[in-house]
């Protein structure tokens, strides 16, 4: 055998030993992917079934209090249904009694037989006062106190409950992240709050250092403190606005330039979803994902929840939790830093400021 035979055969030796590794490690991403699914399926099932336990405890306290009510309606409708018979053995002995006396008339009884008659008609009066005494519609009372403390329990149930859900609202809020915009690397046309807590535009080129850092084209804002490592979760109030882009970049993402790179989500190095007039587009590496089922709704805060382990990065709609758009990147190869771009003044709609809120708190109800 010469010498280019055996070179030939080693590399084709080295390329077999190749391929039944990749053939071996796709086994085993197979593998992965059965397991990731049972886990999934086994936790959904696991919540599932607590959803339906409280949904039995609610309906059993349904059906328990309901059952008291009744009870408690049922014997005060016994109690009428009591007094309206009294009343009825009332009239028909009152009938009899006016009977007697219409006879008495027509056959023009003696004065002794009828003052004997009225004598008798005195006790009957001390009847009929007795019966319309205690047959007295205000002496039946519905036990309002009661009902009242049983409403009222009843609602500081439901508020309780529904401080509790969204469970997911609970989980993101444990991850809130304090998030601190460096004004270092905003566009010369926004202002940062001193507290580092908005970013607003403006018509006017601020007098600002150039740095580095500093976006000159783009109207963005990153965080001064990047994480490499855990969950992290932030909201931006985004009410009253017709335009705004918020999300998360690596520091590698263009600061200069007219490139579509130094945009949100435009390149590799950031993800973001963009609101405008109305419509929401989620955006990373250039590709445009059009999030129709949104079209015309409208939230006061916006949220960003990243999980670094697992590469996922949610856009979510914080008043009521909606999920508007996902990423799975698998692996994160920087650290990442919060972004935003509060965007231009929208033909005078949108001067509102893109302002970062407690995201360990729910907003105010208004």
């Amino acid at each position: 055998m010469t010498s280019m035979e055996e070179m030939l055969l080693k590399h084709q030796q080295h390329l077999q030993r190749q391929r039944d590794a990749v053939a071996y490690r796709m086994k085993k991403l197979a593998a992965k992917q059965v397991d990731i699914t049972q886990k999934t399926n086994a936790v959904k099932e696991k919540i599932t079934k607590k959803y339906e336990d409280m949904k039995r405890v609610l309906d059993e306290d349904l059906r328990i209090t309901l059952t008291q009510l009744d009870a408690e309606h049922e014997a005060i409708e016994k109690l009428v249904e009591e007094r309206i018979e009294d009343c009825y053995h009332l009239t028909q002995e009152l009938d009899q009694e006016l009977s007697n006396i219409g006879a008495q008339v027509k056959k023009q009884e003696t004065d002794i037989q009828v003052n004997m008659r009225i004598f008798k008609s005195s006790d009957f009066n001390l009847q009929i006062s007795e019966t319309l005494k205690v047959t007295d519609p205000d002496l039946i009372q519905v036990d309002d106190f009661k009902n009242k403390q049983l409403l009222s329990l009843t609602i500081n149930l439901l508020l309780f409950i529904r401080s509790q859900v969204p469970v997911t609202k609970k989980l993101f809020q444990s991850y809130a992240a304090d998030v601190v915009l460096d004004a270092n690397t905003a566009h010369p046309k926004l202002i940062i709050s001193p507290k580092g807590d908005s970013a607003t535009y403006t018509d006017t080129w601020q007098d600002v250092p150039e740095t580095p850092s500093r976006f000159d084209t783009t109207l963005n804002v990153v965080s001064q403190q990047g994480f490499s490592e855990g969950h992290q979760y932030w909201e931006v109030e985004v009410g009253g606005k017709t335009y705004w882009e918020l999300g998360l970049t690596y520091p590698s993402i263009p600061r200069k330039g007219r490139e579509e790179d130094s945009w949100l989500g435009r390149g590799k190095e950031s993800w973001c979803v963009e609101y405008f007039n109305g419509d929401y587009t989620a955006w990373h590496g250039g590709v445009q994902h059009a999030l129709p089922l949104l079209a015309g709704k409208s939230f006061t805060r916006i949220g960003v929840f990243c999980s670094f382990p697992g590469g996922l990065v949610c856009f979510v709609g914080a008043d009521t939790m909606t999920p508007l758009h996902c990423f799975c990147t698998g692996t994160f190869t920087d650290n990442l830093h919060q972004a935003l771009c509060p965007g231009h003044d929208n033909e005078g709609t949108n001067w509102k400021s893109l302002k970062i809120c407690d995201a360990s708190r729910s907003a105010p109800v208004l």
